[in-house]
């Protein structure tokens, strides 16, 4: 091959911005072009609505699966501004559907951190083969429609309204993109239920109109927390024989963050320890490996203190004192750090330290209180009996 076939030089490269990057390339975005990426789609609008909940600007978000392949995210908040002063960072209407941002929330323990690159609406927007926003701010309700990113009308004002205010996104899936075209109810449904679960304040609801005699919805609100949680996950499973459930939360300025503990042991063989940090799903981390620690440290310390095991025998490893165990681990952080190829482990070192010693506290007076219990594991851990 001669030397011009080989050559590349800066006239070769392509580049590509904003919706033409995304259009071009959109499994960089949002995952894949398959359910998976739909998914991701819902997800990309409603984290925007349930971080306005969280900050307290906001009641619900209701979302719902229309008939014609849409998706529409309700929220009772002000409304995205219309036009945003000049040096402010949170973007006006506009600015959120048409210009790439990536992390598009700034970090917080009060916010979801957004899933997979975290560009948020932009994405949906050029994604999208329409999409239209309403807002309605101070008595007025302003529309817009896009077609695949660009604006095919202008933002105007529709009929006045004294009704409140909020933000209503719908967008339809543009077939050109995606390989899939049908939206999976219960992987909405799981993961709505999974944030409820992880904020309190949440209420959050899911609606599929798709086909009118199969029509169904759920709300999701749980005042209890990683407590509700837990007893969510052992509802899968044979009822508990301890009924009841050891949580609690924690702030720790070390940390700069918070850290929430729900756990509880059940007569299976299973263990199931789901952790979360900024109510993203983690599959590992600092704060996991704190949580074990912790466990670990304060049954052994239970152990020791009461002379339960003869001073030569080594400590119990944390594969027996996990046994049948379910536990919530959830942090919440100003500066989360994440890590691996998809971004799923949390790599905080503070929160390692601050975890551990959260529940060995908790747990360690837990235990103290409940000797019955605390012989319980520890025959279960030794020995693998089941409890009776």
């Amino acid at each position: 091959m001669s030397e011009v076939a080989n050559a590349y030089d800066a006239s070769r490269i392509q580049v590509l911005a904003g919706r033409e990057s995304v259009r071009k390339r959109p499994g960089m975005y949002i995952g894949s072009t398959g359910e998976r990426g739909l998914r991701n789609m819902v997800f990309a609008v409603t984290d925007r609505a349930v971080n306005e909940v969280l900050a307290g600007s906001a009641s619900c978000v209701h979302v719902t699966l229309l008939p014609d392949g849409g998706v529409c995210v309700t929220a009772d908040g002000p409304g995205v501004p219309i036009d945003q002063p000049e040096g402010i960072d949170s973007p006006d209407v506009e600015a959120l559907l048409t210009r790439i941002r990536f992390g598009s929330a700034p970090d917080g323990r009060r916010r979801v951190t957004p899933g997979f690159c975290g560009v948020g609406p932009f994405v949906v927007n050029a994604l999208s083969s329409r999409l239209a926003v309403a807002v309605q701010r101070e008595g007025v309700r302003r529309v817009q429609e896009y077609a695949r990113g660009v604006a095919v009308t202008a933002l105007s004002e529709a009929a006045p309204t004294t009704s409140g205010s909020g933000t209503i996104i719908t967008f339809w899936p543009d077939s050109e993109i995606f390989t899939a075209s049908e939206f999976s109810f219960d992987a909405l449904a799981e993961r709505f239920r999974e944030l409820a679960f992880l904020n309190r304040d949440l209420e959050i609801s899911l609606a599929d109109q798709r086909r009118p005699s199969e029509s169904s919805a759920v709300r999701f609100r749980f005042p209890g927390g990683a407590r509700d949680f837990v007893a969510f996950l052992d509802g899968h499973t044979a009822p508990p024989r301890d009924p009841e459930i050891l949580s609690f939360e924690r702030e720790d300025p070390q940390m700069a963050g918070t850290v929430e503990v729900a756990l509880r042991w059940h007569d299976t063989d299973d263990q199931r320890v789901r952790s979360f940090a900024n109510s993203r799903p983690t599959g590992g981390g600092t704060h996991e490996l704190g949580f074990r620690e912790g466990v670990t440290a304060a049954v052994n310390t239970y152990v020791r203190k009461h002379q339960l095991r003869a001073v030569t025998d080594p400590d119990l490893d944390s594969n027996g004192i996990g046994a049948g165990l379910t536990a919530v681990v959830s942090v919440k952080l100003d500066h989360p750090e994440f890590h691996g190829a998809i971004r799923d482990i949390l790599g905080n070192a503070e929160v390692r330290t601050c975890v551990e010693r959260a529940v060995q506290e908790q747990l360690g007076r837990w235990l103290e209180g409940r000797p019955e219990r605390a012989a319980a594991i520890l025959d279960r851990a030794t020995n693998g009996t089941h409890w009776q």
